[in-house]
């Protein structure tokens, strides 16, 4: 086969509408609002061979795209199948960044080598198609008659086990109090029996150490099976997340704010994790969460696959070692369910889109089998750029 060279990438900056959503008072966050109607920026990119066969992904991160100036032109002329060269290479010339531009780069060329190939990226990876098991991954609490209340997500979660949810993710309020935590972590609890897997995240809101030991024991007590970032630095400190695991019976998931293979293996050899986080998009494509995931098996540690995409899918089907797929973030109020809001023609999902076990499918068909929806990018398209021969 004639290598398939670059010849042509475009990068997309776009917008999508919200509803009933707007950032926090601190600024920091998405909190539901009723009657707030707004704008977030999102990203795409397309990549062109000379084979006449291309991959194209549509990402989350803004940032992706413009941090893509700075390395997109060393790709014109390259052989696109070569996914782990470009990948270490683009390390290399990103090594002063956090290297966001790879995930979205890498995904497309996945997609582009499944087309190539006439088959799904998952077989690519060595999987076979086979259901996942969802979560219902809920918004941050608010004040305002959304989730403003233990009662309240206690309610939802029952509403999201008759739906078919067996596993459900309570992200708490920004302005945490341990308190108010620890009553939603026994109420969703109490709410839902044993049957259904529970989570909490609160997003690193705990201010102190000692508020952060409270609330895991409490998730202790309630048999959740994970207890995710929950100190305010971030998961920077190593040592401070062992110290943490020493103290809790519950498996904690800390790695989301880390950046790479490098930084995910670190904090498992160093203990400061049970579970590691991965992105495709933050972690350098499929290419790099494939990587953390080996590390992780390796180490005897399951991963779990941060937020939902195409790209997400058809990585957790060809790996063992994870557990769920995070359907991320979603709502009582379906108008607010962001993960409903959707740039493919023919995949989507929100809240309802699980079928009846509560799974979701890897799509069929070549690459990523989800087609772009080019109209609605371009019609709402506020940047980007063209780099070819």
């Amino acid at each position: 086969m004639k290598p398939p060279l670059i010849t042509r990438i475009e990068t997309f900056e776009f917008t999508v509408n919200l509803r009933n959503i707007s950032g926090s008072s601190s600024g920091l966050g998405l909190i539901y609002t009723p009657g707030d109607q707004g704008t977030v920026g999102r990203s795409a990119m397309r990549i062109e061979t000379d084979a006449g066969v291309s991959g194209e992904a549509a990402g989350q991160m803004i940032m992706a795209v413009r941090q893509a100036d700075l390395v997109a032109r060393f790709l014109i002329g390259r052989d696109a199948r070569q996914r782990n060269e470009i990948y270490r290479d683009l390390l290399f010339e990103l090594r002063q960044h956090d290297a966001l531009a790879i995930g979205l780069i890498d995904i497309c060329l996945w997609d582009l080598a499944g087309k190539l190939y006439d088959a799904p990226v998952y077989e690519l990876l060595g999987g076979r198609r086979r259901p996942l098991r969802a979560y219902a991954s809920t918004y941050h609490g608010d004040r305002v008659g959304g989730l403003d209340s233990a009662q309240a997500y206690a309610d939802f979660a029952v509403r999201c086990q008759q739906m078919g949810y067996t596993a459900f993710k309570i992200h708490g309020w920004i302005d945490a109090d341990p308190g108010e935590e620890i009553a939603t972590i026994h109420a969703v609890r109490d709410a839902v029996g044993d049957s259904m897997a529970l989570m909490s995240d609160p997003a690193c809101a705990i201010a102190t150490f000692v508020e952060a030991v409270r609330v895991g024991r409490a998730c202790d007590e309630a048999g959740f099976a994970w207890y995710e970032d929950p100190l305010w630095e971030g998961g920077k400190s190593f040592h401070v997340h062992r110290m943490l695991r020493e103290k809790l019976q519950t498996p904690l998931l800390m790695s989301e704010y880390l950046r790479g293979l490098m930084a995910h293996t670190d904090a498992a050899i160093a203990g400061a994790t049970d579970i590691l986080r991965v992105d495709a998009y933050q972690d350098g494509g499929i290419t790099g969460a494939m990587k953390i995931a080996h590390v992780a098996e390796g180490l005897g540690l399951d991963v779990e696959i941060h937020s939902h995409s195409p790209a997400h899918r058809h990585l957790m089907t060809a790996l063992r070692n994870t557990n769920f797929y995070e359907m991320n973030l979603v709502h009582p109020d379906p108008k607010a369910d962001t993960s409903a809001v959707n740039t493919y023609t023919n995949y989507r999902d929100g809240l309802d889109a699980i079928d009846d076990q509560g799974c979701v499918y890897a799509p069929e068909g070549p690459g990523l089998g989800a087609q772009v929806d080019w109209d609605y990018i371009h019609a709402h398209r506020t940047g980007g750029a063209v780099y070819e021969r």
